[in-house]
């Protein structure tokens, strides 16, 4: 009997990678809620930073672009970099690319994966079944991820929690709850600058927290023309990382590092400006060194820019400190597995086609920008992501 590749996750990357192991004609079994984050962590009315050309599935055969859903769905086509996507819209496009090439995904949790002596990995589900898997491709996205810097969690040592004195903007599926109240956002990157805008436009009385004056992007008919274009805009760095990606792994771990984190980094999209200038305060410090609670409300203590310490309070305070990887936050790898895992700053460290130092054991999306590049952390990323690692793993599952 042939053991099914396990795909945990049903995200982009996750539905991408088994929509390519499908059109192989090899046995997939994959696991999750269809696009669970982008429903639950998400806020309504949100509008996606990434253009239309970089919100595309990849799928394994024509006719399942985010166009192509929008003609389906008889909506106006999202098609220039002007065009602006709600997340809502999104999510209906990753439920009908899921519908169309990935039915029969499994909304089970898997509990464990470890690896088996001879071959193969077992894995164990909620609904109490065990199976056998020949490989095993980790898309779970940004579960697990949520970082919250060790400032901001000395304030609540039980862990952030939307109705508690401290949240991350993960936690939060929509932010009128704090109509008529004060509200900290810490951040200056889009996350940040988008859910305080719906935070204000709600009725919150708003103030951002950040190390640097909230910048924003430059709109679509200011860009460069006489440089290559790319998913992101037109620049040769961006380009690169984009078609390129193949390259990012041979470079010293602290280039790879250092480039994940500031390419593509903290910026405010372009349409978010006017929303934002004069509806949102803004207190630029220089580091926050503490924070606690008082009579219920959070406090912040920060440094200025000029040195001075001082004091900053709210009803709430709404980290969008973003994402870090950390495959110990993978609980479901067994410990013996993890072990064996080679890996540069808690994350794995791939070779080609995705794989892991484990044989059999792939990851995609943002557990691979570290060896793969920015690009792995846009939905993009699955053009140049997905039909690599399923070569791969053919090559690998034939033999």
């Amino acid at each position: 009997m042939i053991q099914p590749v396990a795909v945990i996750g049903a995200g982009p990357f996750g539905l991408s990678t088994a929509a390519h192991l499908r059109a192989r004609g090899i046995p997939v079994r994959t696991f999750g809620e269809p696009m669970v984050s982008w429903r639950e962590h998400m806020p309504e009315g949100m509008l996606l930073k990434s253009t239309p050309a970089a919100s595309t599935i990849d799928a394994p055969q024509p006719g399942h672009r985010l166009a192509d859903y929008c003609d389906a769905a008889g909506i106006p086509r999202l098609v220039t970099d002007e065009d602006l996507i709600p997340v809502e819209t999104f999510i209906a496009y990753g439920q009908w690319f899921q519908e169309r090439l990935v039915p029969g995904v499994e909304q089970v949790r898997v509990v464990s994966v470890d690896r088996r002596a001879a071959w193969g990995f077992d894995l164990k589900l909620d609904s109490g079944e065990q199976f056998t898997a020949c490989a095993v491709v980790v898309a779970t996205g940004l579960s697990h991820f949520a970082h919250l810097p060790a400032e901001l969690a000395a304030a609540v040592p039980d862990g952030p929690t939307p109705t508690g004195p401290v949240s991350h903007s993960s936690q939060h599926s929509g932010l009128s709850r704090f109509a008529g109240r004060e509200l900290i956002v810490v951040g200056a990157g889009q996350s940040a600058l988008e859910s305080a805008v719906l935070a204000a436009e709600a009725g919150a009385r708003v103030r951002v927290v950040a190390r640097s004056a909230p910048g924003f992007g430059g709109p679509p008919w200011e860009q460069p023309r006489l440089r290559p274009e790319s998913p992101f805009g037109r620049a040769w760095s961006l380009y690169a990382i984009s078609y390129h990606a193949q390259l990012y792994r041979f470079l010293p771990p602290q280039v790879r590092h250092s480039l994940v984190r500031r390419v593509l980094g903290p910026l405010g999209a372009w349409w978010l400006r006017d929303r934002f200038e004069g509806k949102v305060d803004v207190s630029r410090v220089r580091a926050i060194t503490g924070a606690g609670v008082e009579g219920g409300r959070p406090v912040l203590t920060v440094e200025t820019p000029g040195g001075r310490t001082k004091e900053l309070s709210a009803d709430h305070v709404l980290a969008a400190t973003g994402y870090r990887v950390d495959l110990a936050a993978l609980g479901f790898l067994g410990h013996g597995l993890r072990a064996r895992l080679a890996v540069s700053r808690g994350t794995p460290r791939l070779g080609a086609g995705y794989r892991s130092s484990v044989p059999g054991l792939y990851f995609t999306g943002l557990p691979a920008a570290a060896s793969y590049g920015p690009v792995m952390r846009f939905v993009c990323g699955t053009e140049f992501a997905s039909p690599r690692l399923v070569k791969h793993l053919a090559a690998a599952h034939a033999s």
